[in-house]
C-alpha cells in the first residue's frame, strides 16, 4: 500500500475529483479526512469508504474562511493525532459567459474558494506538517490557468493564481520539508461540466470540447486521483513545485 498509515485531508471530497482522490487514497491504506460544504455528499463518501473497510471522517466546513480551516484541522488532529497530506481540491466557477456579466458576488466567491483558501490552508497546516517532519500539499488547479477557454475569464484567472501561488509556496516551504505540487485537469466529468461548457451537455455539444483534446475524452476522477496518489506518495519525495497536466494533451 503506497500510503499505508498516512493521514490526508481532502477538501471538496464530497463529489467529483475530490471523491475520487479520497477513495483512491483509502484503497492505498490512507486515513482520510473528507471536507465539503455539501453535507450529504461528504457524509456519503465517508460512509462508502468505511463500508469498504477504510478509515474516514467527514468535516463540514467552508475552506474559504479561516474558521473553516481551523475547524477542519482541529477535527483531523482530534481524530487522528496529526496528518501529513493536504489536498486543496475544492473549487468554484462561474457559468461560461461574457466576462462583463459575471456578478461581483460570484467573482468574489471564485477567488475565495480557488485562491484565498490556499492562504488559509497554509496558515493552518504548515506548522503542523513541519512539526511532524514535513509533508505534502497538493493543489488541484486546472488547465484553465495555463490555456484559458473563452467565457471563463475570471475562473481562468483564479486558477492561474492558484498555480503560481502553489509553486511559490513550494520554494518557501521546501526548507520545512513540505512539498507543494499542482495537478491541472482538463474539463472533467463532474457536476460543474455544464457550467464550463455554457450549454447543455448533449453529445453534439460535448463533441465540440472533445475535439480540442488530442486524446479525445474528458478527465475522470480516477485520472486525477492517480496523479494525486503519486504526488502524495514517497515515490515523489524529490518533486516539488511541479505541475502535472492531466489533460489528454489539451495544453500542448
Amino acid at each position: 500500500m503506497r500510503l499505508k498509515n498516512k493521514i490526508a485531508i481532502v477538501t471538496g471530497g464530497g463529489s467529483g475529483f475530490g471523491e475520487g482522490i479520497a477513495k483512491r487514497f483509502s484503497v492505498e491504506g490512507c486515513k482520510v479526512v473528507i471536507n465539503d460544504i455539501n453535507m450529504q455528499g461528504g457524509t456519503r463518501v465517508a460512509k462508502e469508504i468505511q463500508s469498504e473497510g477504510g478509515d474516514a471522517i467527514f468535516v463540514n466546513a467552508d475552506i474559504s474562511l479561516n474558521e473553516g480551516w481551523a475547524s477542519l484541522v482541529g477535527q483531523a488532529v482530534e481524530k487522528y493525532g496529526s496528518f501529513s497530506i493536504v489536498v486543496n481540491n475544492a473549487g468554484f466557477t462561474h457559468k461560461n459567459q461574457s466576462m462583463f456579466t459575471v456578478s461581483e458576488e460570484n467573482y468574489d466567491r471564485i477567488y475565495a474558494v480557488n485562491v484565498k483558501s490556499l492562504y488559509w490552508s497554509a496558515k493552518n497546516v504548515a506548522s503542523i506538517l513541519e512539526k511532524t517532519g514535513g509533508g505534502v500539499m497538493i493543489t488541484v488547479a486546472s488547465v484553465a490557468g495555463i490555456r484559458p477557454r473563452p467565457g471563463l475569464t475570471w475562473y481562468n484567472g483564479s486558477k492561474a493564481a492558484a498555480i503560481t501561488t502553489s509553486r511559490s509556496m513550494a520554494v518557501e516551504l521546501a526548507p520545512k520539508k513540505i512539498r507543494v505540487n499542482i495537478i491541472n485537469p482538463v474539463m472533467g466529468e463532474t457536476a460543474m461540466l455544464e457550467d464550463f461548457m455554457g450549454m447543455p451537455d448533449t453529445p453534439d455539444n460535448r463533441k465540440k470540447f472533445l475535439d480540442t483534446i488530442p486524446l479525445g475524452r474528458l478527465a475522470r476522477a480516477s485520472d486525477v486521483a492517480n496523479a494525486a496518489l503519486y504526488l502524495a506518495s514517497d515515490e515523489a519525495e524529490l518533486i516539488t513545485g511541479a505541475c502535472i497536466e492531466v489533460d489528454g494533451g489539451r495544453t500542448i
